[in-house]
């Protein structure tokens, strides 16, 4: 059973990764179409169409496709200073703490997730755009999916992450 846990986590953690890249490949065409859109500007008076509805939709696409990644590795922003003090003082009390801490981080995501699955299936259904009819129109239903994939994966992180506490507290592991 071990190890078929352990292919899960191993393709879980593939797929949080492909997330993260996905993310920087949007961010750096995002670069690339900021940029020309300057230039063009810049150059040849001509502003590139659509430019700007795409950066907005990009900004949110990029933020839930790694904010798996970022929970995973401990890189989403907290301030932990007292925190940090009672780990290193209070293993077991930082665990509990973590525990709850990342049960309170899955409840958050399931509310996103429980808000945002409707907004997809309304944009899906009913064809919503963003920009304007005859100059640029992008759908944003493909947004609103990586929200609510972004979210989903981020409450398994989250219910990762108190596994991983649970199992230090009863000796198994450490999960510091």
């Amino acid at each position: 059973m071990a190890a078929q846990g352990n292919v899960i986590t191993r393709a879980f953690s593939k797929f949080v990764a492909a997330l993260n890249s996905m993310g920087g490949a949007l961010i750096f065409a995002m670069i690339v179409m900021i940029n020309l859109d300057v230039f063009s500007r810049f150059l040849f008076n001509a502003p590139i169409d659509g430019v700007t509805e795409l950066v907005e939709l990009s900004i949110v696409a990029i933020v839930f496709l790694q904010l798996s990644d970022a929970v995973r590795n401990g890189r989403l922003t907290r301030s932990d200073g007292l925190f940090s003090k009672i780990r290193e003082k209070y293993p077991r009390l930082g665990h509990i703490m973590s525990i709850v801490f990342d049960l309170a981080g899955a409840i958050f995501f399931v509310t996103i997730i429980s808000g945002s699955i409707p907004r997809f299936v309304e944009a899906w259904e009913r064809g919503y755009y963003s920009g304007n009819q005859g100059i640029f129109v992008v759908p944003v239903w493909p947004v609103r999916l990586v929200i609510v994939i972004g979210a989903i994966t981020v409450v398994f992180v989250f219910l990762g992450l108190v596994m991983r506490h649970v199992k230090a507290l009863k000796g198994e592991g450490d999960a510091s």
